[in-house]
């Protein structure tokens, strides 16, 4: 019986081999796997065999059942693939089809570039929680518990008057300082809230890049030219600028920057209040109160901070007159950026 379980082996490994079509393949089934198949027969008469063959047969005849199994599938996944139609081959002269890609959002774009121009200037980038309490938000800043410098911003209170949304980014400031020894050069860019009337001009959240620079000898000529230097990377070496003197609790002194007026170039429009000048940043010579409070001597240490609106950044360079567009996800605002 090992014999003839041999020579059908042979034999359906010599037919399968040679066929063509479905239908040789059918035939082929029917004559070997099929109940009335060769390799059926074989299983009928194993039951003729002598006991202690029997096993050694029922091995062979599973074995021979299953490598015909698995040549006859794989045959017919061959031919049935074989018997499709093929696709018309790709045409690489056709126009590749359009698929949008997303992009930054451009207040995204404009927070990396200020990243990029201040780290050439060499500052690090720090990031500090925008759930603030009251000591780091007014008190550190040098706002005494009834400054009227408090009502400058509206605060969004979380819990009592101690826990708020910070209203500015320059409480970071003096975190860094407290854990860093001079010299100090950091940008701090982030979220912030003010409870204010949403306007063309104003929203309760906001993007902002605060500034310090603290070291020994550090002067207001130094601040001046670092937001110069600035300035004429983000909106072109071609501006006119201006200091004035304004008033931070913060800083003493303090000045604000104007830049002429990008909708009339400087000749006065709606948007500058017929100036023909636009404020860009607060700024000034850290107050020495501050230094103070996180152990620097002001005898030894001098240093400058600044504050930059992302979005009125963004406003002035691109020309636009509502800052509520920002937010309103209007892809073919979007899509000009």
């Amino acid at each position: 019986m090992q014999d003839r379980i041999e020579e059908i082996r042979k034999q359906f490994t010599a037919e399968i081999e040679a066929i063509q079509s479905l239908d040789q393949l059918e035939q082929l089934r029917i004559k070997f796997l099929a109940r009335k198949g060769s390799i059926a027969e074989l299983f009928d008469a194993l039951k003729n065999a002598s006991p202690d063959q029997k096993p050694v047969m029922g091995k062979l005849l599973n074995e021979l059942r299953s490598l015909a199994q698995a040549a006859f599938d794989a045959a017919k996944s061959r031919l049935e693939q074989a018997a499709q139609p093929q696709e018309a081959p790709f045409d690489v002269t056709l126009p590749g089809r359009y698929v949008p890609l997303g992009t930054k959002h451009p207040i995204v774009q404009t927070l990396d570039e200020y990243k990029r121009i201040f780290v050439g200037m060499g500052f690090s980038i720090v990031t500090g929680p925008e759930i603030e309490n009251d000591y780091y938000n007014f008190d550190a800043l040098n706002f005494a518990p009834d400054h009227p410098a408090r009502d400058m911003q509206d605060t969004f209170f979380i819990h009592g008057s101690k826990i708020l949304l910070r209203t500015h980014t320059t409480p970071v400031q003096v975190r860094i300082m407290e854990q860093q020894k001079p010299p100090v050069r950091a940008i701090m860019p982030g979220k912030v809230y003010r409870n204010e009337a949403v306007s063309a001009r104003s929203l309760v959240q906001f993007h902002q890049v605060d500034g310090i620079y603290v070291d020994k000898g550090v002067t207001f000529s130094e601040l001046k030219g670092t937001l110069v230097t600035f300035a004429k990377q983000y909106y072109g070496s071609s501006i006119k600028y201006r200091f004035r003197p304004s008033y931070f609790p913060f800083t003493e002194p303090s000045a604000e920057m104007d830049i002429t007026c990008y909708l009339c170039a400087g000749k006065g429009c709606r948007i500058c209040k017929h100036s023909g000048w636009l404020e860009i940043v607060g700024s000034g010579m850290v107050h020495p109160n501050i230094l103070k409070r996180v152990g620097y001597d002001p005898e030894k240490i001098s240093g400058f901070a600044f504050g930059f609106g992302v979005e009125r950044s963004l406003l002035l360079r691109a020309g636009i007159d509502d800052i509520r567009i920002l937010y309103e996800n209007d892809l073919r605002f979007l899509r000009q950026f």
